[in-house]
């Protein structure tokens, strides 16, 4: 059965397991608290912000083939947040990235990517030039099950954060504690944005046009550069691809 665009754009950033999960070829098996995890040292552990969190992005992501398991363990990330891009992803969602928050506490996932699922990764997120690949140190981070981590990959949107008068605007289906504002679901962002550009319009006709044209895409994301953050913490380094 084929998705529905405007389903997949509203519901962005998709159903985020609780805990710590291998994700196989589109099926999910919870890793136990007690359980060790092994055979890490070959992959790289890349911060997963927005849907990345998702069996159900991932099963979009690598599918046609076998791409083998893939560890995706949960963590709380101490005073950053996963807060929205200023731009409009190709199937209409407002997509996540990160942002330096002091007293936030943010539950993410790391994925553990091998060499050819980090190549497929890179495939579907700095293709279309939104996002850069980095890497991030020097962390206050706790994980679930696994090794400890001071450093981790990320994708990072080269647009900034998308903010209103209150700063950067949070997922609120993303799960944080110390937020000292008010988080945005994506049919609220989706309503933030089509107030500020195109008021009066129906949102799901703003959702539906942006997914059909990709000029007026671009046209939208571009002004939402007015109002935007810049993501500048010094411990990140950005590595070209």
């Amino acid at each position: 059965m084929q998705e529905d665009p405007l389903t997949r754009a509203k519901t962005y950033p998709y159903l985020i397991p609780s805990t710590s999960f291998i994700f196989d070829n589109g099926k999910t098996t919870a890793i136990e608290a007690d359980e060790r995890l092994t055979d890490l040292a070959d992959r790289t552990p890349v911060l997963a912000v927005g849907s990345n969190q998702s069996p159900i992005q991932l099963s979009r992501k690598f599918n046609g083939r076998d791409w083998g398991p893939i560890p995706v363990v949960r963590t709380v990330l101490h005073n950053y947040d996963s807060v929205y891009s200023p731009h409009v992803a190709s199937y209409g969602s407002i997509p996540a990235t990160l942002q330096e928050v002091a007293g936030v506490r943010v539950s993410l996932f790391v994925t553990w990517l091998d060499e050819v699922q980090l190549t497929r990764m890179h495939e579907t997120e700095v293709s279309g030039a939104n996002y850069s690949f980095g890497l991030l140190s020097d962390l206050q981070i706790e994980v679930e099950v696994g090794p400890p981590i001071e450093a981790v990959h990320i994708y990072n949107s080269t647009r900034g954060t998308l903010c209103d008068d209150h700063g950067p605007i949070p997922l609120l289906e993303v799960r944080a504690e110390g937020r000292s504002r008010r988080a945005m679901s994506q049919l609220e962002v989706q309503e933030h944005i089509r107030d500020v550009l195109n008021p009066g319009m129906e949102t799901d006709d703003f959702i539906r046009t942006s997914i059909n044209d990709a000029y007026l895409r671009q046209v939208r994301s571009d002004q939402l550069r007015v109002n935007t953050q810049p993501f500048v913490p010094k411990s990140f380094r950005e590595i070209p691809i």
